[in-house]
């Protein structure tokens, strides 16, 4: 399947690095469908997208909580930036709490991106980096909130939720409010995506074993099983080139 898609992935400048994980396209340039699979990754996505079949829209995409397999239509284009949690409030000036799941259609002309930035994924990226310096320009970022999701990305979510606390002079009970309010899932729950995620490139290198201060292997095993459907040994064969994050990682 590869050979029929093509990627492109770029990390964001330090300027954005708390609010952006990546811009990235996704094209399938086959005349047939391509079945590809997403895992939970704890982003939100915008995609910008268009197919020979189907008219440019953007779509806002909340966190995926479990696998989903969808058919990726022949000589169709996705350009798309994945957020991180703090872009929430401060960038989409929205919440997804009440989104479960489901692809929010974006108005056509949404931060004045259309068909023909497509054409062009670097162009494209420095629209959406100048567009999300112009929303932030001005604001004042809570320190709480700074200093929460840092700890949490930079553990990988293998962090207590009392540590988070610690570290963010933020009560539990608030941190709790806030993902109730704005993400929609629990912390704890949301910590799991991080570090299932982060056991990806071990699952690819062929490595089964914890690292990623899991139980033991058993409990490794049933989150790896519990996220993706499938055993890390499973996931690891990637059969039929499915998991489009596997091409992502492939990428950094």
């Amino acid at each position: 399947m590869t050979k029929d898609l093509e990627f492109k992935l770029i990390q964001p400048d330090a300027t954005l690095s708390e609010f952006v994980d990546s811009f990235w396209m996704l094209i399938n340039h086959a005349d047939e469908a391509k079945e590809i699979v997403t895992l939970p990754d704890g982003k939100v996505d915008i995609l910008f997208c268009y197919a020979e079949t189907e008219p440019f829209h953007t779509m806002l995409m909340d966190l995926d909580r479990q696998s989903s397999q969808v058919m990726f239509k022949p000589k169709s284009f996705i350009f798309a930036v994945s957020f991180k949690l703090l872009a929430v409030e401060y960038v989409l000036e929205t919440s997804i709490a009440k989104q479960l799941n489901v692809p929010l259609l974006l108005p056509a002309d949404f931060w004045d991106i259309n068909r023909k930035d497509l054409d062009n994924f670097e162009n494209f990226t420095k629209k959406i980096a100048d567009k999300i310096h112009h929303i932030l320009k001005g604001k004042i970022i809570d320190e709480r909130k700074r200093k929460l999701f840092n700890a949490i990305y930079l553990s990988n979510g293998a962090i207590t939720v009392k540590e988070l606390a610690d570290k963010s002079a933020w009560t539990s009970r608030q941190i709790n409010r806030y993902f109730n309010q704005y993400i929609g899932v629990p912390l704890k729950e949301y910590c799991n995506f991080l570090r299932f995620q982060a056991s990806l490139p071990q699952i690819i290198r062929g490595k089964f074993f914890p690292e990623q201060n899991y139980a033991d292997q058993a409990h490794f095993i049933k989150t790896i099983k519990r996220h993706s459907g499938l055993t890390p040994k499973e996931l690891n064969k990637n059969e039929n080139d499915r998991f489009v994050q596997f091409l992502a990682l492939a990428k950094k």
